[in-house]
């Protein structure tokens, strides 16, 4: 009998082979950003500026987000005021202390007795040396002690609020909120005129342009990892660059990038981040990774191409070519994704059989119950 001419071609028969390979759990995660920073206030004011919006670009350096700082302006202000009016009292110090040092007051004041300076000098001060009641060098050295503490103190008043400018400084440096790196705003949770406290996020800032997929993986497949290695991925959706989405058959390479050091105590899995190419998803988007299972026998279920697979309502089936070459729609229980595109069958087909790879719509065919699995 020859076969139906509303049958496909030759090259569209595809026999049904036994899986190759350890088995794969296909494992669902979410899309993250490579870096992602939380930006909180460090100071309480009232925002005045608000560099964006969600989606807006920044380079590394620029202004994010600013807050009113009238007021510490008015600070430093006066503190540098301060800072003028101590350095005029360290100057005067070393002036008073020079001039203690070439004219001691201790030699050139007025005597006890009231008498003028020349009869202080040559008669007053000897008797009082010579009877014990003064002592000039004493005085002169008492003097001169004061005059260096003056200048001693006046240097650390100066130091004293220079350290409080260099504190002042660094409030006005947080009161605007800096890009770390080159990136977008992701979320704000502020607006302009809004009053914020110590602490209150402002935005998330995040990098985009690289995008890992964070995953928990139960703690029994953790050690079939390692860092560097190659796996697949599906995405939510179809890459830009000719990636596949979680339909299409091959899906999209993935590498370990990060394996965390402790597994959850709660939950018993393992964090694990994976390095996506650029440009096949975007932040928050649901993925799913096949994880290689090393403590699974190895597989024995046949393996289709998953474009065969059609539905008949809610039920997965395929075209199984007959002797004669005529399509037969047999129901099939569907298994997991394999790594190349294709998927396993639980039950339903036998490996050697044939069946359609691509069958189009409009083909005559029966029903076959070999291999029903609800027959």
């Amino acid at each position: 009998m020859l076969p139906s001419p509303l049958l496909a071609a030759v090259d569209d028969v595809y026999i049904v082979k036994q899986a190759e390979g350890l088995p794969t759990v296909s494992l669902g995660g979410t899309v993250i950003p490579y870096k992602e920073v939380t930006l909180a206030a460090q100071l309480p004011g009232r925002v005045k500026f608000l560099a964006g919006i969600e989606g807006d670009a920044f380079e590394e350096g620029d202004v994010l987000v600013s807050i009113d700082d009238s007021e510490l302006l008015a600070k430093r202000q006066a503190l540098i005021a301060q800072i003028a009016t101590a350095d005029a009292q360290l100057r005067n110090a070393g002036v008073q202390y020079s001039r203690e040092l070439y004219s001691p007051r201790a030699r050139s004041s007025p005597g006890g007795m009231g008498l003028p300076n020349m009869f202080d000098q040559f008669f007053t001060r000897p008797m009082e040396d010579f009877v014990g009641d003064r002592d000039q060098d004493a005085e002169m050295s008492a003097d001169l002690f004061a005059s260096g503490t003056q200048i001693q103190q006046a240097r650390n008043t100066i130091m004293q609020l220079q350290a409080e400018l260099r504190g002042l400084d660094s409030k006005l440096r947080d009161a605007r909120a800096i890009a770390p790196f080159d990136g977008v705003i992701v979320k704000k949770f502020i607006e302009v005129g809004d009053t914020v406290q110590p602490g209150q996020p402002l935005l998330n800032y995040a990098d985009v342009e690289y995008l890992q997929v964070e995953v928990d993986i139960p703690a029994r497949l953790r050690p079939g990892l390692q860092e560097g290695m190659m796996l697949r991925a599906e995405l939510d959706v179809p890459s830009q660059m000719g990636a596949s989405a979680p339909g299409d058959a091959d899906g999209v390479p993935v590498r370990v990038a990060q394996i965390f050091p402790m597994a959850d105590p709660q939950r018993h899995t393992v964090k694990v981040k994976f390095d996506l190419p650029q440009g096949v998803s975007e932040p928050g988007m649901y993925a799913k990774v096949m994880v290689p299972d090393y403590n699974a026998p190895a597989r024995v279920n046949p393996v289709i191409p998953r474009s065969a697979i059609r539905f008949n309502g809610s039920l997965p089936g395929v075209y199984v070519l007959d002797d004669n070459g005529n399509p037969q729609l047999r129901l099939i229980r569907v298994g997991e994704p394999t790594p190349r595109g294709g998927v396993t069958v639980l039950s339903g087909l036998r490996a050697g059989e044939r069946i359609l790879a691509n069958p189009g719509p409009g083909i005559a065919t029966g029903w076959s119950r070999e291999g029903n699995p609800d027959r």
